[in-house]
């Protein structure tokens, strides 16, 4: 037989037992030997990073899993791969989020990966996301002396209070004589073993105790009986007062009351509650309500009267001689009759039966009744009657049945299934049915909980078929809270609360976070932590870190708000911040901001803004940089504008240059626009262009910019003639060489032919513009003409000639 239950709580652990039911009621149980814990492997740790390289080793930090699988964390385990293997090596194992791995080659480049384990096996690795090459890094030296001890000291001739390095501001002293008189006095001790002057003393103090006899106040209303109907719940309360505080004690009648399923004791400092569920009528009663501490002892009476109907008859009945007007009740009883008066022997299973206070047998003339007094199971079998005189024997049987619970299920109980919500469970039907066949199982669920999170791992539970422990070793702060036992069946669920509180250093502070961002400071803000560790907090430490350094500073040591503004900050500079709570056991937990913070602001507004063109449909602005950016570097500018007439102002485009040109734009409308400069913090306030601007054509007549007016070039090379030019409309270009039109810009393979002066012409509706551009083309000179001899004699001869129609673009030499 089996049965799968379902839901289940992830993480729970759980106790199950199986109880068969017949026509006259619930048998005993079969449990299960050992509690089951509803849990599945975890998922894989959070981000991998290095905290620190040496030549030899290697410190790692991650995060803890999204997950864990519903089983609490056990351990972690950490493997490495060298450069040149293909193997993955176990080198370490830890139960916290950091290690150091050591033994490293000096110059080998390793790469890592993490395993988170819990009792349920390994979850899948988390690699670190670059390889990491062993060798020493180099930090700048960084010394912070600070004040490393304490020493108390106790008047008359001065003597040493403390006999432990006191680190933190607060310090009890033990072992003073009640009535005597102490004065107390503290000196300061640094790293370097400086030891400061004596504070000023305390004064005179007189070590007693303060005592005051408990107190009561109880409500009018339960100066009278306290009346309950039976199934309803009622509550005795009291205002409790004595110092010492008094121990509380509730006691019905002269037994003392204990919590359980049905009786819950809810005390405290100040009041004693008691509160009593489904009550039954031997819940009525006087209950005493006793104080005690040194100084003496209170008691306050209750009396409370339970309303309940009558308790059933006993039974079974036979019901005989029924007339009209009467009937007759009676045990059915087997007759013996014979003459001469028979001897009867009773047996059972073949054994005489043995008279007891329990079991009797009489007789009268005519029958013999056997008596059976509270008869249990084992009193179920086969009866012979055997009745004998001298004339014979007569021999009758009767079976007898005991209609009773049936006994517990074959066991053990076996678990087919498990997984994170449901469990599959398997068991043989009870040797002993109660006299009747078995009509259904009745499957109880046994769980111990946390109301604020999972059990700890070191939770052991003990479970009887009466009563249930758990018990949890080498307890810390995290172990404070409700814990909840939750028994559960098919007729219903019932819970007990016991609170636990563990006297420890405070757990982290709630909801750490960042209120306000300037150029160089931040305003931090947190909540007290959730366990205060027994102790009231007294002030916190607020500590800061550039993400320059491994090393957290010191802030303030002793903040006594739950906010913090930190000045003097590096403009642009990137921290981490955390804040701990301190309470007289110790320093607790830190809470810590989760990414780097940034120092900066929203910028300053960008400079003046100018129109550079407009057109028709658009209008083209350029500004300057804001004369401080805030600490972070500008990521955009914001262009906006605004219509004649409209009070809206639209977004129009952004960007990252200084210049924009917004197109869209009706012919005529009048537009006014701002620039706002955007970084990581925000938008700046808008700068505002000075005057709006009318969309509309401007006209300008052309203008030639020339550069030069006279270009070389030697034959056979190419020429090219960029001739820059304005106007709006934009002119038309024509070109003329000598006079004569041409189309020519670039003039390729140069000839002489090319040679001569170029007109560039350019006209538009507003005007007309020209220049003239001369090109040379410097190439080997033309021949020279006419020539003629001058004079000739008998040793020379005089020539002449015309210089040539060429010259090749430069003077004859």
């Amino acid at each position: 037989m089996s049965w799968k239950i379902e839901p289940l709580v992830e993480g729970s652990i759980y106790f199950f037992r199986v109880l068969a039911e017949n026509e006259w009621g619930i048998g005993l149980p079969a449990e299960t030997p050992e509690p089951l814990k509803i849990s599945e492997v975890p998922q894989p740790p959070g981000k991998v990073t290095v905290l620190d390289v040496t030549r030899n080793s290697v410190s790692l930090k991650w995060e803890k899993p999204d997950h864990d699988g519903g089983s609490r964390i056990s351990h972690y385990e950490i493997e490495m791969q060298s450069k040149d293997s293909d193997k993955w090596t176990l080198c370490a194992q830890c139960k916290y989020l950091e290690t150091t791995v050591t033994s490293l080659a000096q110059g080998e480049e390793y790469q890592f990966r993490v395993i988170a384990v819990n009792s349920k096996g390994k979850s899948d690795s988390r690699l670190l996301a670059n390889p990491v090459v062993v060798k020493d890094l180099v930090i700048e030296p960084d010394i912070r002396p600070k004040l490393t001890q304490y020493s108390v000291q106790v008047e008359g001739r001065w003597m040493k209070a403390s006999f432990t390095n006191v680190i933190e501001t607060v310090f009890t002293v033990l072992g003073l004589t009640e009535d005597c008189k102490y004065d107390f006095r503290i000196i300061a001790r640094n790293a370097a073993g400086s030891i400061s002057k004596p504070s000023e003393s305390t004064g005179s103090i007189t070590a007693k105790d303060e005592v005051d006899p408990p107190k009561c106040e109880v409500e009018s209303v339960y100066s009278q009986v306290v009346i309950i109907n039976a199934g309803e719940t009622f509550t005795l309360e009291a205002a409790v007062q004595g110092k010492p505080i008094p121990t509380v004690q509730w006691f019905k009648s002269e037994a003392l009351v204990e919590n359980s399923a049905r009786a819950e004791i809810m005390n405290s400092d100040f009041k004693a509650k008691l509160v009593v569920k489904d009550v039954i009528r031997v819940d009525g009663g006087q209950y005493t309500l006793l104080l005690t501490n040194v100084a003496g002892a209170k008691t306050v009476t209750f009396n409370v009267r339970v309303l309940d109907r009558p308790g059933p008859s006993q039974g079974p009945l036979t019901v005989s001689n029924v007339t009209c007007d009467k009937c007759s009740l009676s045990w059915l009883t087997p007759r013996a009759d014979g003459r001469p008066a028979p001897k009867v022997v009773w047996t059972k299973d073949g054994q005489a039966i043995k008279e007891t206070t329990r079991l009797n047998v009489s007789r009268t003339a005519s029958s013999t009744i056997l008596a059976i007094k509270e008869a249990t199971r084992v009193d179920s079998g086969k009866y012979k009657i055997t009745a004998t005189n001298s004339i014979g024997e007569k021999v009758a049987e009767i079976g007898v049945i005991i209609l009773d619970k049936p006994g517990p299920v074959t066991g053990p109980i076996k678990i087919e299934e498990v997984s994170s919500n449901y469990v599959n469970l398997a068991w043989e039907p009870p040797a002993y049915t109660g006299g009747c066949q078995i009509n259904n199982y009745i499957v109880e669920k046994l769980k111990w909980s946390k109301m604020d999170g999972p059990l700890t791992e070191r939770a052991q539970i003990e479970v009887t078929s009466s009563y249930t422990m758990l018990v949890i070793d080498n307890v810390n702060r995290f172990d404070t809270g409700k814990y909840v036992l939750t028994l559960e069946n098919l007729s219903g669920q019932k819970s007990a609360f016991i609170n636990v509180r563990v006297l420890d250093s405070p757990s982290a502070p709630e909801n750490f976070e960042v209120k306000d961002i300037k150029r160089d400071s931040v305003s931090l803000s947190w909540e007290p932590p959730m366990i205060d560790g027994g102790a009231k907090v007294t002030h916190y430490i607020v500590e800061k870190r550039d993400t320059t350094r491994l090393a957290f500073t010191s802030v303030s040591n002793n903040c006594v708000r739950n906010s913090m503004k930190i000045d003097d900050l590096t403009e642009g500079g990137i921290y981490y911040f955390r804040v701990k709570a301190v309470n007289e056991l110790g320093v607790g937990l830190p809470a810590e901001t989760t990414e780097p913070i940034k120092v900066s602001q929203a910028p300053l507004p960008p400079g003046k803004v100018t129109v550079v063109d407009v057109t028709r449909d658009s209008v083209s602005l350029a500004w300057e940089k804001p004369d401080h950016d805030g600490g972070s570097k500008i990521t955009s500018y914001t262009v906006e504008m605004q219509t004649k007439g409209d009070e809206k102002w639209s977004v129009c485009t952004e960007i990252k240059a200084l210049e924009a040109t917004i197109g869209g734009l009706t012919t005529g409308e009048e537009y006014a626009f701002r620039i706002t400069a955007v970084n990581d913090k925000g938008n700046s306030e808008p700068k505002p262009l000075a005057d709006p601007v009318i969309v509309k054509d401007i006209t300008i007549e052309p203008i030639i910019d020339l550069m030069f007016n006279t270009y070389s070039v030697k034959a056979g090379h190419d020429l090219k003639i960029d001739v820059p030019f304005r106007g709006r409309p934009e002119p038309e270009v024509a070109w003329k060489k000598d006079g004569a039109n041409s189309s020519k810009i670039t003039i390729k393979d140069a000839t002489r032919e090319d040679f001569g002066k170029y007109e560039i012409t350019l006209t538009n509706a507003v005007g007309k513009k020209s220049a003239t551009i001369a090109v040379i083309i410097l190439d080997k000179p033309g021949a020279p003409s006419a020539i003629k001899v001058d004079e000739v004699s008998a040793d020379n001869i005089s020539l002449s000639w015309d210089a040539p129609l060429y010259d090749g673009g430069c003077q004859i030499n």
